[in-house]
């Protein structure tokens, strides 16, 4: 067969496993739109904590007022009480069933995550049942999150749940601390809810995927496939869990350029060593980028506020890190034998990492300017 034409069917084809894991909007590696919700129960008031991404609510309460694409920190402060008003507006916090207006004394901060956190005060104290509506969620995104947890003021969790669109509202009976749909706030639906968030999140990180096809496609076997997972598994869980549990805490502004810069890492080694680089060299590797990766998938329960254990981020950040384990997996199940197979045909094999690695080092010199010089 033609050496060119050869070429030209690899190309085709490694293309088209690139494009499984990138979508046409290349730009957005990860989605958007994920928020919390804490409800402490006082004995004169409720203390209601809502934290949102800034472009999330910028999107109703606008704050770029000169109009130079950048929100400055004293456009931020003139917007504080619009923020107020929309969230105390679009949240409803139900007492005994009826909603009730926030008092005067609440506030606004913003954090270098580029998060909005609103403190609302309610005052009196429910006899029975408390608890909120999430009409923000109607204006949303439709794969938009909210996550909320109801304690009492000594921080005992009296029920949580993950808000969507469909599910917008949660009750709790403060005289039995059940939701007033128990399945709703059952132990399991927390995990679940979770679990199915971790696998979205890494069937739509693609970023991560594409960091690990670049490390895969120079696999022929089994075992050493297998070793780079593994290797990359564990490192991401431990950056996670100290991300998660506030431990460690790395601006998002340097963790994404960063995840972008370690795809083009691996696929110019691909191309410059080739075969030269042996199994333990890649799990080496593999290890050390994965816990730059384990900031990333972080990031996504920070930015529903779940960054302590008060607030219950054991179940979440379990069935979190086992969703993103599940998706990593379904996916490597899938592209690994179609690797495989191509690397048994020799005329194809030599063709199959160069423009393999290639394609992924212009789409991860592409999300490496959008994260630095383009933002």
């Amino acid at each position: 067969m033609n050496t060119k034409i050869v070429g030209s069917m690899v190309f085709r084809i490694v293309s088209i496993i690139i494009f499984l894991l990138i979508p046409l909007q290349i730009s957005f590696a990860h989605p958007p739109g994920l928020s919390s919700a804490d409800i402490t129960v006082k004995p004169e008031e409720l203390g209601v904590k809502v934290i949102f991404a800034i472009q999330d609510i910028e999107a109703f309460v606008p704050m770029d007022t000169d109009g130079d694409a950048e929100v400055s920190d004293d456009e931020l402060g003139n917007a504080t009480f619009r923020i107020v008003r929309f969230v105390a507006n679009e949240i409803s916090i139900l007492s005994d069933g009826k909603a009730i207006p926030p008092n005067g004394s609440n506030t606004v901060r913003f954090d270098k995550q580029n998060n909005a956190t609103i403190e609302l005060n309610y005052p009196g104290k429910p006899l029975a049942v408390i608890g909120i509506q999430s009409k923000l969620l109607a204006k949303l995104p439709p794969d938009h999150k909210q996550y909320v947890t109801v304690k009492d003021v000594s921080g005992k969790e009296l029920g949580k749940k993950l808000l969507t669109q469909k599910a917008n509202t949660l009750e709790i009976n403060l005289e039995t601390n059940t939701a007033l749909t128990t399945t709703e706030n059952h132990p399991t639906s927390t995990f679940i809810d979770f679990l199915k968030l971790g696998v979205e999140h890494i069937l739509t990180g693609y970023d991560h995927l594409l960091f690990l096809f670049s490390l895969l496609v120079v696999t022929r076997s089994f075992w050493p496939a297998i070793k780079i997972i593994t290797f990359f598994t564990i490192a991401h869980s431990i950056t996670l869990a100290l991300a998660g549990m506030n431990i460690v805490d790395i601006p998002s502004s340097i963790v994404e350029p960063l995840i972008a810069a370690t795809i083009v890492y691996v696929g110019l080694e691909n191309i410059v060593r080739k075969d030269k680089v042996t199994t333990k060299q890649r799990c080496i590797l593999t290890f050390f980028f994965g816990l730059i990766h384990g900031f990333g998938f972080a990031g996504v329960l920070r930015e529903m506020g779940i960054s302590s254990i008060e607030t219950g981020i054991l179940v979440p950040l379990f069935s979190f890190n086992l969703g993103v384990e599940l998706g990593q997996i379904t996916v490597a199940s899938i592209v690994l034998p179609l690797i495989w197979w191509l690397h048994g045909k020799k005329k194809i094999s030599k063709y199959l990492v160069p423009f393999g690695s290639v394609l992924t080092c212009l789409a991860g010199g592409y999300w490496l300017l959008e994260r630095t010089i383009l933002s």
